[in-house]
């Protein structure tokens, strides 16, 4: 037994009147109570308890032991008590790291509708074009599009995400709807630029099978919504997230080339830190993200 179940015990047969009465209370048999409080006077070389079968009364080391133990336990309990609420209750700093698109028009109004409703939560959400380091830079939860083979991360689903092909009214108008995914390589195509390298082989599911098409164009942007400007301006074919052209091709100022194609996938996943999880502040944020997203774990749902 621990100093700390020994103390606990203490206590209660301290509160009875008779060894009787304790063995009652804690469901033993009288003799089990008697060992046990003789192998506690043993272990601590004193003795704590005059006893005989009808009474029992504290030695002056028992009284002490009775008081200051109990002290220890309601210490012991109020400890237990704040971890517990602790991890009930989310608090502290919690730093999101996502891309400049997806975070400034989705992640930037679920973090506010979060804190509105965790008071104790202080959120930093930091924005970038590159993939970030979550423990060089202290990140609690990344978004990311599609998975990677991070070691020692996990992840969690929050909305399913295609990669598709559109392109303006005005440009399919000018050079044609194509019929093929080796069409493209005819078209003008709009090139997202990440970490400083073009993506000019567009790799492409086609019903069930794969193809990469080596593309071209004139214009590239390592930000998805000049690119999107640009196809809304008809400057060419753009290969881009559902999440953020949906609006568009629902309006019609989008329309999508090759329906029967799409990107490789590119579902949009919460990554964090296993040990992460023991932390309220991050489960909380998680199952905040989860039901805010529901709606969106389904292709289409944009």
């Amino acid at each position: 037994m621990s100093g700390s179940d020994d103390l606990a015990f203490f206590v209660i047969v301290a509160q009875q009147p008779s060894l009787a009465a304790a063995a009652d209370h804690l469901g033993l048999s009288a003799p089990a109570v008697s060992r046990r409080l003789a192998a506690l006077e043993s272990r601590l070389g004193v003795r704590l308890m005059n006893r005989t079968t009808r009474r029992l009364s504290l030695t002056p080391e028992g009284r002490r032991y009775l008081e200051e133990g109990g002290r220890i336990l309601a210490d012991l309990g109020q400890l237990e008590q704040g971890l517990a609420q602790a991890r009930q209750v989310p608090r502290g700093l919690l730093r999101i790291g996502a891309g400049f698109g997806f975070g400034r028009r989705h992640l930037g109004p679920a973090v506010a509708d979060f804190v509105a409703l965790h008071p104790t939560v202080d959120v930093s959400l930091h924005l970038s074009d590159r993939p970030l380091d979550m423990v060089a830079e202290g990140i609690d939860i990344g978004i990311r599009f599609g998975l990677g083979g991070d070691s020692g991360l996990m992840a969690r689903k929050i909305a399913s995400n295609r990669r598709l092909l559109c392109a303006a009214p005005s440009y399919l108008e000018r050079r044609g709807m194509p019929q093929s995914p080796k069409d493209l390589s005819h078209h003008d195509c709009i090139f997202i630029r990440e970490n400083d390298q073009i993506n000019n082989t567009w790799k492409l599911v086609d019903g069930t099978s794969q193809v990469s098409v080596k593309v071209a164009g004139r214009v590239a942007s390592n930000h998805g919504e000049v690119a999107v400007d640009w196809a809304l301006n008809g400057l060419g074919i753009l290969l881009r997230s559902e999440w953020d052209i949906a609006p568009y091709l629902r309006s019609g100022a989008l329309v999508r080339v090759l329906p029967g194609c799409s990107g490789a996938a590119a579902d949009i996943h919460a990554i964090f830190l296993e040990r992460h999880l023991l932390s309220a502040k991050v489960s909380f944020f998680l199952d905040f993200l989860t039901e805010r997203f529901a709606g969106y774990r389904r292709d289409g749902g944009w």
